[in-house]
Order: C-alpha cells, then structure tokens, then sequence
C-alpha cells in the first residue's frame, strides 16, 4: 500500500512556480492567482482559471470549463469534492453523498452523514482513550491511594 503524504497532490493543480516572462519567483496572493515578484506578471494555477471562466460564465457545465480553460473534468471534479467549487442552483448535475446518496452541490458527504461520521468517530477515539486509561495510578490490589512502589531496604 502506497504511503501518504501532505506533499503528495502539491501540484495536483499545476501552480506556477517560475515566472514564465523573466524566471522570477511566483508568489500565491490568493484564490489561485501568483504575482511575480520581480516583474509583477500575473499567472493563475487551474483552480484560478476555472473559477475565472465559472465567475465571467454563470451556470457552465464542467465540461464547458474543461474546454475553455484546458484544466481536465477530473481536476474540476476534485475541486467540487473538496469543496471549493459548487454546482449552480438549478442544474441538473449533482454530486452525490458518499455515504447516503443523496444529491450535493459540493463536497463529499451531506451534512447529515458528517454529523453522524463525527459522532461516530468522536466515540471511537473516547472509547480507545478509556481503554489505554484504564487501571492509571491504580495499586496492585486496585485500592485507591495505594502505594505503586515499595523501596527495598538500602544495606
């Protein structure tokens, strides 16, 4: 099994790291746009041209953005399950819950389904925190103040 990492989808939307002008250093200013920070030329990584194109062209398909912006469905798709995109009001594509099904504008899973995973998680984590607590600071016998240690006698 493959191994994690944070650093492991960095460039998972291709952002731009040398100004493509004068090989300057690109600096994130926000909402996927980098700023040279020699030449002040502006790039944007793929999340910045599609949410760009998504913003001048209301209700857009993602295979509308894909076309436009030449960033893959998939890449948009990743987007939308992160979160950071959401499917216009009134369309007839959705995603759908992972865990229920039901249709979502953006994201994994429906409020519900994350309230009731978090619970569920929540009570996990508490019921493996009794267990690795349990018997703490308790003598042999179990009595309550007890002593844990006994000094041999020093010769």
């Amino acid at each position: 099994m493959a191994r994690l990492s944070l650093f492991d989808d960095f460039d998972v939307y291709n952002r731009p790291q040398e100004c493509p002008m004068c090989g300057g250093v690109m600096i994130f200013k926000g909402c996927g746009e980098y700023k040279c920070e020699q030449c002040k030329h502006i790039e944007y990584d793929d999340y910045g041209k599609v949410r760009n194109y998504i913003e001048k062209n209301k209700g857009v398909t993602a295979a509308q953005a894909a076309q436009a912006t030449g960033v893959n469905q998939k890449t948009i798709r990743t987007m939308l399950k992160e979160g950071r995109l959401e499917i216009a009001p009134g369309s007839n594509a959705y995603l759908k819950c992972e865990i229920c099904g039901v249709s979502l504008r953006s994201g994994r899973v429906c409020p519900r389904c994350e309230v009731e995973f978090n619970r569920r998680m929540e009570a996990k984590l508490h019921e493996r925190h009794s267990k690795m607590m349990s018997g703490f600071g308790l003598g042999a016998g179990g009595e309550e103040g007890a002593k844990r240690f006994i000094r041999e006698k020093e010769i």
